[in-house]
């Protein structure tokens, strides 16, 4: 199988200078496994790598679509292992690095598909429909994809239909409703390094990066998406939380902390996804530096170097 390195964890613990670390030791390039990343414009709010922190290391699934365009798990694991044919093809190191755990899983596995369960729970539904318009398609589509990625990555998050059609059969058969007759098939070799801090350092690193975007012009890029409230992108952490402000009904201190709330919120969901999902090899780089040179022996060992 061929290799393939992946970078993964919660926002602000180091990914990016990491993954541009690696990549220049073991002559690597980058496939971005961030489902905002993919949105030219969309910057400063989803910590896209810039020019200079790149180091003239090639990255790949970056400003790939216009902000009014959707994106999918599905075409993120069409294109991602396009990109690993052909950095592999040319002699160099795939990396995946990103925190959406659903685009990750999806990459290095392969979900098979079966039949659909016609049996329907009237009360199952109801429940699932209602947490649906209470807590929002993001957090009706959350909830699926902690439950059934495999599932999760065949819907779109704004499809509420199919994504309580998704719950109410895992809840009903205890079986996907992708119905996989095995488990999912891993297809590359891969080495998968987890990037995590002790939580208030995180909650801290976190707090400070949203300091520092709008610092940036976070409100600005923002603005972008003001009449496009109901697109995939402006759907996003960092953005979402700015139509309140844009109808007058919230001030910018709140809308500040309010990205806050919801990036610490994200990281713990983030963290929790790859704890039970995935199981990298954990590293703590924010409070143990020196570590990076056990992780690159173990990646020089894995690699036959």
């Amino acid at each position: 199988m061929k290799k393939v390195l992946a970078i993964v964890g919660p926002t602000a613990v180091g990914k990016t200078a990491l993954s541009i670390r690696l990549a220049k030791k073991f002559n690597g390039e980058i496939i971005s496994g961030d489902s905002m990343q993919v949105y030219r414009g969309l910057d400063i709010g989803t910590a896209k790598v810039t020019e200079a922190e790149a180091e003239k290391i090639p990255h790949h699934l970056i400003d790939i679509c216009d902000i009014q365009e959707s994106y999918s798990v599905a075409a993120f694991q069409k294109m991602g292992r396009v990109a690993i044919e052909d950095i592999t093809a040319r002699g160099k190191l795939p990396i995946v690095v990103g925190g959406t755990g659903l685009y990750v899983q999806a990459l290095l596995y392969d979900f098979s598909l079966g039949g659909n369960q016609e049996n329907q729970d009237p009360l199952l539904r109801q429940k699932y429909e209602t947490y649906g318009t209470t807590h929002g398609s993001q957090a009706l589509w959350e909830l699926l994809a902690q439950r059934d990625p495999a599932a999760a990555a065949k819907i779109h998050f704004n499809n509420q239909r199919k994504v309580v059609r998704a719950l109410e059969v895992l809840e009903q058969t205890g079986r996907s409703i992708t119905a996989p007759e095995v488990l999912p098939e891993k297809l590359y070799d891969y080495f998968l390094v987890g990037l995590n801090t002790e939580r208030e350092l995180l909650y801290q690193r976190i707090n400070q990066r949203v300091e520092l975007m709008f610092a940036a012009g976070l409100k600005e890029e923002a603005e972008l998406l003001r009449e496009f409230a109901e697109t995939q992108a402006a759907k996003g952490i960092g953005y979402r939380e700015f139509f309140p402000y844009f109808q007058g009904e919230s001030d910018l201190s709140a809308v500040k902390e309010q990205i806050k709330q919801d990036s610490r919120r994200y990281a713990k969901r983030q963290l929790t996804w790859f704890r039970n999902r995935m199981a990298p090899h954990w590293v703590d780089l924010v409070q143990e530096p020196e570590s990076v040179v056990k992780l690159e022996e173990e990646i020089k060992d894995w690699l036959g170097v």
